[in-house]
């Protein structure tokens, strides 16, 4: 199996990651076009120049290698993907080919975590409208994509988990609800700037509390996602 989960940024995705990288039929690809948006936009993200260093950013020479032979030789293969990332010049026809999943944060969460790495944040940044068109794009394709809901994870990991399992037609496997402390051998190349929280942990964090309260720009950017959100919200497992 050939797994894209699909997510904006702080919505448990290296977490996931990680869950999927714990088992031993399963390798993990973090972030693959992170290099051609940053090459294509020339968005001046942090550790830039690392990226663009660490990965091709040719992406059609990123589709072959997503669609080629899984790493390490593993049954299969997870690939941890930023909705952000698929603008205009990236194809997006070979998703068509690949088991996707579509992992969502309540818009409130996302815009407050993000913005304490990433000052001034955008709408385009924080991929909730670009989730909803990929999985209207899939929808519209013949595909049901899957979609979990981080918080329902949170709160029970070993249940949400089971229940993605099934759904993908995998047995679960213990493994996932947790890791070794610090980085692991799947991690880009920005892991240290971005990954600090997960790098600490050695599992799923506990239920969330209350939605942060939020003013001004970020309060904006919350209302401008919700719809998307909520558009995919209805379908979570």
């Amino acid at each position: 199996m050939q797994l894209a989960m699909w997510s904006g940024p702080r919505n448990l995705s290296t977490a996931m990651m990680y869950a999927f990288a714990s088992r031993s039929d399963f390798s993990a690809v973090d972030e693959p076009f992170y290099a051609a948006y940053l090459n294509l936009t020339g968005l001046h993200h942090p550790m830039r120049d690392q990226i663009l260093q660490a990965q091709s950013q040719e992406p059609y020479q990123v589709v072959d290698d997503l669609l080629g032979p899984n790493p390490e030789g593993r049954s299969n293969v997870y690939h941890k993907h930023m909705t952000q990332h698929m603008i205009e010049a990236i194809p997006r026809d070979w998703m068509l080919k690949v088991t996707n999943v579509f992992l969502i944060r309540h818009p409130a969460r996302v815009v407050a975590s993000f913005a304490k790495k990433y000052p001034d944040p955008k709408i385009e940044d924080i991929g909730f409208h670009q989730q909803a068109d990929l999985f209207r794009y899939l929808v519209e394709n013949g595909q049901k994509p899957i979609v979990i809901n981080s918080a329902d994870i949170r709160s029970n990991p070993e249940e949400k988990l089971r229940d993605l399992c099934g759904a993908l037609g995998l047995t679960f496997d213990a493994n996932m609800l947790k890791w070794t402390k610090g980085g692991q051998s799947c991690d880009g190349v920005w892991a240290p700037h971005w990954y600090g929280a997960v790098h600490n942990s050695t599992g799923f964090d506990t239920a969330e509390g209350p939605l942060p309260i939020l003013s001004g720009r970020l309060l904006e950017l919350v209302d401008q996602s919700l719809k998307s959100y909520e558009e995919l919200a209805q379908y979570s497992l």
